[in-house]
């Protein structure tokens, strides 16, 4: 493998880059009209243009990006995650030319696409699954009938889709024939396929998903569990590893159970199983996404394994360099997705230019970002603009080094998710590890962040003042006045 083609964009593109090169591999960014002076096209060796800024026409356009492929003559072609990464029409389609591609075969794509596939594929290696029905429900009356079997409350789930769309809870009898109907009618809309499935629905769950890698030889390792129960929209926002609710015992035996997950489809490259785990720390089978996921540095930080450059290993046919039981975890890392959102009204992405940026640093952080000062949010992507990862020998320095880090971050002229990331991290429950996926429910306010607002707003006001006084007698203030929070921390002293 000599050239390596990007079918991304973004922070995750330059981060796939970066291993490329590292292992002497020439880099091909795509790009849309919107994208023409993003960092991940000033980041590859080359770059091609293929359309205009909507992702249907550029981004998830397959004719296109073969084409720049054969142009160009890259050997292989890296999906990135989102996208063309999941999907099993494009795998097929590199396999017919050629093409090879750092991700798993198009079958393994298909089986676990379908939540309803993947649970029967599952069933038969003793995986264990949520109650429910085993196949799609259409009929009131069906449906009726396994909620009386499973009891409520109960969930309605799309089984072609994710980021809870054609999803739906339902309380009680009187709500289930119109929930029924509404998941239905978005599946349709969102994924093309109206079918859906019922499971009972656990009330205080968290979602704990584990790491794989199978190469092409038959062997299969797990890189232990990342917590990912901080979400908000059913999307995650803080992921860590490993979790703290995990033990050694449960560690190895849902890591052993999502190497089964990963034989029963014929898995190769790197997965992710997920898992829901009640309040007494049963677990279930959830999904597997069949692509690299957002939230992978933190299981390189406790590893020390580069994902990205094992998946490009195993794409030419190479054996995994190591066993399970040469895997140890390392410490305690934690990641924030850095969101152009406004977690004051309700995390509507706030689109515009980024004014200031100025990153944070030091020991055991790392900053994945495809974004300088200057540059512009679009608005036909996704709106993360940054992954802030922190590492530190345990879980309470990690803490710790997330909030200075966020305290040091500097964006300005977009409304961003970190003040939100800051209070989740500083709150008793997250910092006692009895949260769950119902966090933002159930114990933010907007409110939160209008305190701290104010008290920053106090502090710059404080300190203004009192270097207007100093000015004259204390040249070693000069220049010393900085945005945020760094100031709240210190007090002012004569």
């Amino acid at each position: 493998m000599k050239k390596l083609l990007v079918a991304n964009r973004g922070e995750i593109a330059i981060r796939i880059m970066r291993s490329a090169r590292e292992m002497g591999i020439r880099t091909v960014a795509v790009y849309s009209e919107a994208d023409r002076l993003s960092r991940h096209v000033l980041c590859a060796d080359e770059a091609y243009l293929i359309g205009p800024a909507a992702s249907a026409q550029s981004y998830l356009n397959v004719d296109k990006i073969i084409e720049v492929i054969k142009t160009c003559g890259a050997d292989a072609v890296h999906p990135g995650y989102g996208f063309l990464s999941e999907n099993a029409t494009f795998a097929r389609r590199c396999k017919k030319e050629g093409i090879t591609l750092v991700g798993p075969s198009p079958e393994a794509m298909e089986v676990m696409g379908s939540k309803l596939a993947a649970k029967e594929a599952v069933k038969k290696f003793n995986v264990p699954l949520v109650p429910g029905t085993e196949g799609a429900v259409s009929d009131l009356n069906e449906a009726k009938s396994v909620a009386k079997e499973i009891g409520f409350p109960l969930l309605i789930k799309a089984s072609a889709g994710g980021g809870g769309k054609g999803m739906r809870i339902v309380e009680k009898e009187e709500e289930l024939e119109e929930m029924l109907k509404l998941a239905m009618s978005e599946a349709k809309n969102a994924f093309g396929d109206s079918s859906v499935f019922i499971e009972r629905y656990i009330t205080s769950p968290k979602h704990i998903e584990v790491q794989i890698l199978g190469d092409q030889h038959g062997n299969i390792v797990y890189l232990f569990e990342r917590e990912c129960s901080i979400q908000r929209r059913h999307q995650k926002v803080i992921e860590e590893a490993p979790s703290m609710v995990v033990n050694d015992k449960l560690r190895k035996e849902i890591g052993e159970c999502a190497v089964m997950v990963a034989k029963s489809c014929g898995y190769t490259n790197a997965g992710t199983v997920e898992f829901i785990m009640d309040e007494s720390k049963n677990y279930f089978f959830l999904e597997m996404n069949t692509r690299l996921q957002v939230e992978h540095p933190v299981t390189e930080m406790i590893t020390g394994k580069d994902l990205v450059k094992e998946q490009i290993k195993i794409a030419r046919g190479e054996a995994l360099s190591f066993t399970q039981e040469d895997l140890k975890i390392n410490g305690h890392a934690i990641e924030v997705r850095v969101y152009a959102e406004d977690p004051m009204n309700n995390f509507l992405p706030d689109i515009g230019t980024i004014e200031q940026y100025i990153r944070p640093d030091g020991i055991g952080i790392r900053v994945d970002d495809g974004y300088v000062q200057g540059d512009s949010i679009p608005i036909y992507y996704d709106p993360m603009i940054s992954k802030l990862i922190v590492h530190a020998p345990n879980r309470n320095e990690a803490i710790e080094r997330m909030i200075r880090a966020i305290e040091e971050y500097q964006i300005q002229g977009v409304k961003t998710t970190l003040a939100f990331c800051k209070m989740v991290l500083d709150h008793k429950v997250f910092r006692n590890g009895k949260f769950d996926t119902h966090f933002v429910k159930n114990h933010f306010k907007p409110e939160m962040l209008q305190s701290a607002d104010s008290d920053e707003m106090e502090m710059a006001a404080l300190l203004a003042a009192f270097m207007q006084q100093n000015k004259s007698t204390s040249p070693q203030t000069k220049g010393l006045v900085a945005s945020g929070s760094n100031w709240k921390k210190n007090r002012l002293q004569d």
